[in-house]
């Protein structure tokens, strides 16, 4: 029997359902966390073997502990992961000292993780990439934010929006430097929508399963202006977007992962290329963030938890489509007053609505604190759908 490491299987909450696809397969899943045994969901403590807590999984040393108890318990480990973009370097470094081959090492994370390197590896895949500079110089950067206009600053090795702005003059580049910000990098702005390509692939580097999402709104904005939040799956992936995400997949070596690669769609001719041209924005590899794995299911009448027990399991992925819709997803902000009551939510959407409920509250600033999902037919539908959530 195949041992598999699991680390925090219990965040997001419905990653459990990774474990339980495991365990159906066959393997033993042994799941490394600091949440008490008691706190874990029944289903969840029903897919695990063995659960061993510590207190911090931000230690490494008692992480590193839990391992060797048990590879001491149960031999060799084949596999190691967390599914979890904040501890993808944790988990590379436990694989390189434990010698655990199926996964990425210490020395894959600088162009997985650091956003300067990963435009190399997009310039491979023949995908456009913004211009840039590192801010560690003011006078390098207030050159480069006249030359061009408008930029973005965001932390060279950072997860999700956090801590990132939007620059539009001298002064604001003066006041961040004055906040001592270290490790930031600093790109052109660029005019796009975000587009997704989300794909879970196999030991060969070639993908069994491929969706991707749109966000009409912008995650830094989001964040730091706490507006609603809004993305949804799409029905069909265009024919561009999966073919700068394959591209991409081969360019950074990508096996045996769930992966969400993020590009931008022009909204306008720029010197990156035509209004609908497909640009690099960044790799995360992980699936995407929160309750959006849940999407790609209603979207497409698929299991994605499953699929990738299947294919990390070595075993023919179940990936027959049974629907062909738009999934789209409204995240509420406590506090705002929004056009429709949650009463009045319900009973306009009736069994169009598939999952609503509270925002974890990790994951709030990015996808708001009460979360509605639909499944509809048409683009124009979800359009509709945010119009008449929004305040």
């Amino acid at each position: 029997m195949k041992n598999f490491l699991f680390l925090s299987p219990n965040f997001p909450e419905a990653y459990w359902r990774f474990c339980r696809g495991l365990k159906n397969n066959g393997m033993r899943v042994l799941g490394i966390g600091d949440c008490p045994y008691d706190g874990l969901r029944q289903e969840l403590r029903d897919s695990l073997d063995e659960y061993y807590k510590v207190n911090d999984l931000g230690n490494y040393d008692e992480v590193y502990r839990a391992v060797a108890f048990f590879l001491f318990k149960y031999g060799r480990a084949d596999f190691l992961e967390s599914n979890n973009e904040y501890w993808l370097e944790r988990d590379a470094r436990l694989r390189t000292d434990f010698n655990i081959p199926s996964g990425f090492s210490t020395a894959d994370m600088v162009p997985v993780k650091y956003k300067s390197a990963m435009k190399e590896r997009y310039r491979r895949a023949g995908v456009p990439v913004a211009r840039y500079c590192m801010a560690n110089d003011f006078s390098l950067c207030r050159a480069f934010l006249k030359e061009a206009g408008s930029a973005v600053l965001k932390p060279d090795n950072g997860v999700g929006a956090n801590e990132t702005f939007h620059i539009t003059s001298e002064a604001q580049l003066e006041q961040f430097f004055r906040e001592g910000r270290k490790g930031y990098i600093m790109e052109e702005y660029i005019d796009g929508t975000v587009c997704s390509y989300d794909a879970i692939v196999d030991g060969d580097g070639n993908p069994v399963f491929e969706t991707g999402n749109i966000s009409p709104s912008s995650l830094m904005d989001i964040v730091n202006e706490k507006k609603s939040s809004m993305f949804y799956i799409v029905k069909e992936l265009s024919p561009a977007v999966r073919a700068k995400g394959r591209a991409c997949l081969k360019a950074f070596g990508v096996k045996r992962r769930f992966v969400h690669f993020e590009f931008f769609r022009l909204n306008s001719d720029q010197h990156l290329g035509k209004k609908g041209e497909i640009v690099a924005l960044e790799v995360n590899m992980r699936p995407s963030g929160g309750v959006s794995p849940d999407l790609m299911n209603f979207a497409n009448g698929v299991d994605v938890y499953t699929i990738w027990a299947d294919m990390m399991c070595d075993v023919p992925p179940r990936t027959e489509r049974k629907t062909y819709q738009f999934s789209a997803f409204f995240g509420r902000r406590n506090g705002a007053n929004y056009a429709l009551s949650h009463e009045e939510v319900l009973a306009l959407y009736g069994d169009k609505l598939k999952e609503y409920g509270p925002v974890d509250k990790a994951l709030a600033p990015a996808m708001g604190d009460y979360m509605y999902v639909v499944n509809v037919d048409t683009e124009e539908e979800v359009f509709d759908f945010y119009k008449r959530l929004g305040a």
